[in-house]
């Protein structure tokens, strides 16, 4: 059965990883337009100000602390949505934390807690709100990263579960297609935004990290899972810049690993030093902001993602720009 997806301003919308970044931006946004979000992470105090926030902007919001990596509070997350509000329309599983460090420096026990979050948090938040998609129809939305194709230096761990994240995703949805349940499930790839995701990282580089250009702000993001939630799509890359690693890795993988070596390790230390808070085992409250610090300039828009997401209105306007050009050079003859 193909999905059909409501309009925004009907769903109830369920987002991990809520109080920051990507997630907080993607609240707003769905918030503005009408849904009634659900704001989810293990941080009580920056939820609570940003659901207040969207409250006092006049959005509807509710919040729901939880740590994706415990199967029972998120399964006990979608129990309370659907008896606070009869259903859920979409899942957003959003939620993740990086380490930065060569993979023979970074601790078993800091791996494991990553892919507690990045992978396992995908998993759990699939598993407890697909029974409830299934009954009613939705979309499954599950954020994985430029790096779910490809290798990286100093994020091996990190790469490594978004990798896991592209394959769980693309063999659900499989199976899910298979089924016959009206549930889109989709893949978001995004390239570096700007938010704190690397102040929230732990770090092993003795400085603290950073990301390489180019990057993108937030909400150009936020607006690709908001699409996501209204029409069904496969896998989504956010940047251009996604599309090019995609490409290199495809095309010239050696090329693309020399490019790597010589840029990837220098330019993701920043030469600060590192903060001794990080995100990893415990949140920090007081720091739920969307954006983060990087002092270079912010993309706010994709080209590639807009013509992506929105391919009859590019082709569309290739075929009028083709016909001006047409009657042009007829004109001129």
């Amino acid at each position: 059965m193909k999905p059909k997806l409501k309009p925004l301003s009907d769903q109830i919308v369920v987002l991990t990883g809520a109080s920051s970044g990507i997630g907080l931006a993607t609240a707003r946004t769905a918030a503005e337009r009408g849904a009634h979000v659900v704001l989810v992470s293990r941080d009580d105090e920056d939820l609570a100000r940003a659901s207040r926030d969207i409250q006092d902007r006049g959005g509807r919001a509710s919040h729901y602390v939880a740590d994706v990596a415990d199967g029972s509070a998120v399964r006990g997350l979608a129990q309370h949505v659907v008896s606070e509000f009869g259903r859920i329309d979409t899942w957003v599983n959003n939620a993740g934390v990086s380490v930065y460090g060569r993979i023979e420096d970074v601790s078993l026990e800091d791996a494991r807690r990553l892919f507690e979050t990045n992978y396992w948090g995908v998993v759990n938040g699939s598993l407890a709100a697909l029974p409830h998609l299934r009954s009613g129809g939705g979309a499954l939305i599950n954020i994985g990263s430029i790096l779910s194709d490809t290798g990286y230096p100093l994020q091996g761990h990190h790469a490594a579960s978004k990798h896991a994240v592209k394959g769980f995703t693309d063999s659900l949805r499989l199976e899910v297609e298979e089924s016959g349940a009206p549930v889109a499930i989709t893949l978001i790839q995004p390239a570096a935004i700007d938010t704190p995701y690397p102040e929230h990282a732990k770090s092993y580089l003795g400085v603290a990290p950073k990301h390489l250009p180019p990057v993108y702000a937030p909400e150009v993001v936020a607006a690709a899972i908001l699409r996501c939630a209204e029409k069904p799509e496969r896998n989504v890359l956010v940047g251009g810049s996604g599309k090019v690693f995609a490409a290199s890795e495809k095309y010239a993988p050696r090329i693309f690993d020399l490019m790597k070596e010589a840029t990837a390790f220098e330019g993701q230390q920043s030469g600060l030093p590192a903060r001794d808070d990080d995100t990893l085992h415990r949140p920090r409250p007081g720091d739920g902001r969307v954006y983060g610090n990087y002092p270079g300039r912010v993309l706010q828009s994709s080209a590639y993602t807009t013509a992506r997401l929105h391919r009859g209105r590019t082709l569309l306007g290739l075929a009028v720009i083709g016909a001006g050009l047409l009657v042009a050079n007829r004109s001129r003859n």
